[in-house]
C-alpha cells in the first residue's frame, strides 16, 4: 500500500527558516511547502530545492499540510501557531514560543482544545553533547552542583524586535533546566544598548535562582563580542564539567578539580589560604555527532505521523517564556523577579542511577 508523504508547511524563509527546509525535504516521505511573503525567498527556495512547492500565505495551503513549522520573527508566533492550530495542525514553533505569557497561554490552551500537539524548538535538548552532560549531573559524578555559568556570545545577528535575553537566552534557560529537571523561581538581570538608538539591549546578564537544587545559575548573552561562544559550565563539589557546543572533539569535558576550606580553627593554618586546591584528570567522553535540528525535525516528523507527544511540548515553552518575562520586570525595578506560573516540579527525563561511563 502506497504510503502518502507528510506535507510540512515552513512558515518564514530567514535564518532558521532555510535551515528547517533543508533538513526537512532531506527526510523520506516529506513534502516541504515554503511560505514567505517575499518573492525573493521563495525564489531561493525554489533554486535551493527544486521540489518544495512555494506561496507568500499560509492560510492558501493550511487544508493541503500535515503540519507547520513556524520560523518567522517572535512576535508573529503566536498568530501564525494559533491559525494552524485552530485549524487542527500539529505546529513546531522556533523559540521563544511567544512573547508574551498571556499568548503563550493561549496556544497551550488552544492546542489542547484542537487535540493537537505544539512543539517548541528547544533544539538544545536535542544535542547530543547536552543530553550527555544531563547524564553526567543526574549521575552524581559532579557531587553536589554549586552553579551553573553560560555563555552565549557572537557579532550578531542584531534582532529588530526582541532584546539579547529574548533571542539567545531562550537555549541557555531551556539547556539548565533540563539539566536540572527544575524551572527557575525567580530572576534578575542587568542589560545595555551599545549600538544604535533602538530599545533593544545588546550585551545582558541574568541570574537564575532554582529553589529546589538551591542552585544559582547565571546567563551571560550578547550580540556584540568578537568570538562567538556556546559554552555551559556546571561546577560541582567533587568535579566540574564544560560543554563547548563551538569544540570540534572535545564537546564535554570533565575536570577532577575543586577546591575545599580550610579549618580556621587550626592556629597552625593562620596565615594559609582559606581554601586548598586540589586537582586531577580532564575526561572527554567521545560523542557521535548528529545534527541537533536534524533530530528535532525528524522527531516532529514522527509525532505528526504517530501522534505521539513531543519531547518539548508547548506547555515547555511556556515555561520559558514566563522566565523570560521575569526578566523584563527584573530590568525595569533593578529587583530579584519572581517566575511564576511554572510547573513544580518539572521532571523532563528520569534521573539515572550507578556511574556514568566517560
Amino acid at each position: 500500500m502506497l504510503q502518502l508523504a507528510t506535507r510540512i508547511a515552513v512558515v518564514g524563509y530567514g535564518y532558521w527558516g532555510s535551515k528547517h527546509v533543508r533538513v526537512l525535504a532531506s527526510l523520506p516521505g516529506v513534502e516541504v511547502i515554503v511560505i514567505d511573503g517575499v518573492f525573493n525567498r521563495t525564489a531561493e527556495a525554489r533554486a535551493n530545492y527544486p521540489s518544495v512547492r512555494t506561496a507568500d500565505r499560509l492560510e492558501a495551503v493550511l487544508d493541503d499540510v500535515d503540519a507547520v513549522v513556524v520560523a518567522t520573527p517572535p512576535t508573529s508566533h503566536a498568530a501564525i501557531a494559533l491559525s494552524a492550530l485552530n485549524a487542527g495542525k500539529p505546529v513546531l514553533v522556533e523559540k521563544p514560543l511567544a512573547t508574551t505569557v498571556a499568548d503563550a497561554e493561549l496556544m497551550v490552551e488552544t492546542a489542547s482544545a484542537n487535540h493537537v500537539h505544539l512543539m517548541v524548538g528547544h533544539t538544545f535538548e536535542y544535542n547530543a553533547a547536552v543530553r550527555r552532560l544531563k547524564e553526567i549531573v543526574s549521575s552524581g559524578m559532579l557531587g553536589r552542583v554549586l552553579y551553573i555559568d553560560s555563555a552565549r556570545l557572537s557579532l550578531g545577528l542584531y534582532q529588530s524586535d526582541v532584546n539579547v535575553i529574548w533571542d539567545l537566552a531562550p537555549h541557555d534557560i531551556s539547556i539548565i533546566s533540563y539539566l536540572l529537571d527544575e524551572m527557575p523561581r525567580s530572576a534578575a538581570a542587568w542589560a545595555e544598548r551599545h549600538v544604535g538608538n533602538g530599545p533593544h539591549a545588546d550585551v545582558a546578564y541574568v541570574r537564575l535562582r532554582f529553589d529546589r537544587s538551591g542552585i544559582d545559575a547565571f546567563v551571560r548573552v550578547s550580540w556584540l563580542s568578537p568570538q562567538k561562544v556556546r559554552r555551559v559550565t556546571v561546577v560541582g563539589e567533587r568535579k566540574m564539567a564544560t560543554y563547548d557546543d563551538m569544540s570540534d572533539n572535545e564537546r564535554i569535558r570533565v575536570y577532577d578539580v575543586g577546591v575545599d576550606p580550610t579549618d580556621l580553627s587550626d592556629t597552625s593554618a593562620n596565615h594559609a589560604m582559606p581554601v586548598t586546591y586540589r586537582s586531577g584528570d580532564i575526561l572527554s567522553p567521545y560523542i557521535p555527532f548528529s545534527e541537533p535540528l536534524f533530530t528535532q525535525d525528524s522527531h516532529f516528523v514522527e509525532c505528526v505521523r504517530t501522534g505521539q507527544p513531543p519531547n518539548t511540548p508547548g506547555e515547555r515553552g511556556a515555561d520559558v517564556v514566563r522566565v523570560l518575562a521575569a526578566t523584563d520586570v527584573a530590568l525595569a525595578t533593578g529587583q530579584l523577579t519572581p517566575v511564576l506560573g511554572c510547573r513544580e516540579p518539572v521532571v523532563l527525563e528520569p534521573r539515572l542511577t550507578g556511574p556514568v561511563a566517560l
